[in-house]
């Protein structure tokens, strides 16, 4: 939701009730409805999680590309065709000017989401959104995504936000996070921070929830109890106190602000990490 709020595209009956939306000089929250189509997929292109419900089976890949070029009149029509091809062998995809009229069942998982990024990036965008890109590919199928969205990333100099819950992604990419929980970001700052330091519980769960190679001495892992809350009716306070292991009196009835902890970090809690005695950390 916080994505789609970016361009606009909130399904009814959600709306952005207040705040702005900043890009550049620009607020995306008041934009007329001709300047927000012209915004999206030309300044700011989103890839979806699953591109075989994001391109439509009966036409051929490259004509989508290249409908997707002509839909903002950046390009003249032969320039849009003309980039068709280098866009695919772009994203590396092999034998691109054979494959540019096959139509999307005749692609893997991980063939199809290059082509979901050739699209996003046929316009150039300075904002490329990638919503859970890797999901439903294999390991190595999801470490040559990756490696083609940091190369483009550096090539292009176009920004990314990764939209994510594999932590290794994030390490292997981000140079910042934000976590969120319950619709609300809880903590934010530098990757290598918040992986080495994570002052809320929820980030801390996260983080010792998964087993990790370069460990010396490897820790029992952390299971984070209960289910998420229902966000029609959300608890009352701190919206991870019934899950927390940490939780105060305070938890229950005050809803903490996001407090800049230093270095760029900042983090929605009561109980910070940071004063949390190390046995009650280790205790089950």
């Amino acid at each position: 939701m916080t994505a789609l709020s970016l361009l606009r595209l909130i399904p009814e009956p959600g709306k952005i009730t207040n705040g702005r939306i900043l890009f550049g000089d620009r607020d995306v929250v008041h934009m007329s409805d001709e300047d927000i189509r012209e915004f999206r997929g030309s300044d700011v292109a989103m890839i979806f999680q699953d591109p075989m419900t994001s391109l439509n089976p009966v036409l051929r890949v490259g004509f989508q590309i290249e409908e997707a070029m002509a839909a903002h009149r950046r390009f003249t029509s032969k320039q849009a065709h003309d980039r068709v091809v280098p866009m695919m062998q772009r994203v590396r995809i092999p034998a691109a000017a054979q494959r540019v009229g096959d139509y999307p069942h005749q692609f893997s998982g991980g063939m199809r989401q290059r082509v979901m990024i050739a699209m996003g990036l046929s316009n150039e965008p300075s904002l490329l959104i990638a919503d859970e890109p890797t999901t439903a590919l294999d390991v190595t199928v999801q470490a040559s995504i990756i490696e083609l969205l940091r190369d483009l990333n550096r090539e292009l100099g176009a920004a990314v936000i990764l939209i994510t819950h594999n932590l290794a992604v994030v390490a292997s990419l981000c140079q910042r996070v934000i976590v969120m929980y319950a619709g609300r970001i809880v903590e934010e700052g530098p990757t290598r921070a918040i992986f080495k330091n994570p002052q809320h519980p929820y980030t801390w769960s996260l983080l010792r929830s998964i087993p990790r190679a370069d460990e010396r001495e490897h820790e029992k892992l952390v299971s984070i109890s209960g289910l998420p809350p229902d966000l029609s009716n959300p608890p009352p306070g701190c919206k991870f106190h019934p899950r927390c292991r940490f939780r105060i009196d305070r938890c229950f009835t005050t809803e903490p602000s996001l407090d800049d902890l230093g270095a760029g970090q900042s983090a929605r809690c009561w109980v910070l990490m940071k004063n949390v005695p190390a046995e009650q950390k280790g205790a089950g």
